[in-house]
């Protein structure tokens, strides 16, 4: 009787050990189970989120790319540009190009010209993209203009098309006069208003109709169709004159410069007291600067 009361016990035992091992095994598989798929989860959502950042690096890539895009339009343009015209020349959409105008303006590279809505470079920026260009022009028309002062005997200048403007870049004036011109070198003039802005419009792809045609004398051309044939006759003769159109008492007389390419640089040309230049003397000195600047080609 003990002997099977002691069996009894025995497969009690085994059967008491066989379940805790069968559910302990199915306790570990489920941990293991859900471990495995903790794992592969963790994974896909490593895996999603390197996507994702990759995705995001790729989008900043191409916002980069265009700004860079729209920064070089800008820098390529003698004239003031608009967002318009921007989208038009690089097939980007109006609210792209709103966000990458706002962030090249916030970080200093562009600016809007006064209160318009037209696009040029900063001044920091444009200095910096012209400075040897300017340097190399100015010191290949230094002799040049000795020369047309030496011929004149007023003031000569350089000036260049910059955002539809006239940036004058050198000055020469050797006379002992006690009333002189003054010191223009860097300062801009519109180009509507004296000879050196017109022989800009004429022979450096200008745009007319984009120009505020601003009266500041009763002289001022204030038409684009009184200007478009004063352009036409200046392309004809080759040089332009200017009779206080800018400011009272003060004329000025200019003709193109260009490289050996028969690429427009600038132009060149005087400016001077009305007193002394009365029309004959200017058309004349016009003729003549003409000879001397294509002398030198």
């Amino acid at each position: 009787m003990r002997k099977i009361s002691k069996i009894i016990l025995i497969c009690k035992i085994k059967i008491f050990i066989f379940v805790l091992i069968f559910y302990s095994l199915d306790f570990f598989c489920n941990i293991s189970s859900c471990f495995c798929t903790n794992i592969l989860y963790l994974k896909d959502d490593k895996i999603g989120k390197t996507s994702k950042k990759e995705k995001k690096l790729q989008n900043q890539n191409k916002s980069f790319s265009k700004g860079l895009q729209v920064l070089k339009e800008i820098m390529r343009s003698s004239k003031p540009l608009t967002a318009n015209s921007l989208c038009q020349k690089l097939d980007i959409d109006k609210s792209t190009m709103s966000r990458l105008i706002t962030t090249l303006m916030s970080e200093g590279f562009i600016e809007y010209k006064g209160s318009s809505k037209e696009i040029i470079l900063s001044d920091i920026l444009r200095n910096i993209v012209h400075k040897d260009d300017r340097q190399r022009v100015i010191e290949k028309s230094r002799a040049l203009l000795d020369e047309i002062f030496y011929l004149t005997n007023e003031a000569s200048y350089l000036g260049i098309l910059d955002n539809n403007a006239t940036l004058y870049l050198n000055q020469v004036d050797k006379s002992n006069r006690v009333i002189k011109t003054i010191d223009s070198i860097g300062l801009h003039s519109p180009l509507h208003s004296n000879a050196f802005g017109k022989v800009l419009i004429a022979f450096g792809n200008v745009d007319i109709n984009s120009l505020k045609l601003t009266k500041f004398t009763s002289n001022t051309i204030t038409t684009v169709s009184k200007l478009e044939k004063e352009i036409e006759i200046i392309k004809q003769r080759g040089y332009a004159t200017g009779s206080e159109e800018h400011e009272f008492g003060l004329k000025s007389v200019a003709v193109p410069y260009f490289n050996k390419k028969g690429e427009l640089i600038g132009t060149v040309g005087i400016s001077g007291l009305s007193v002394r230049l009365e029309e004959e003397k200017l058309h004349k000195f016009g003729q003549e600067i003409f000879k001397l600047v294509n002398a030198n080609f």
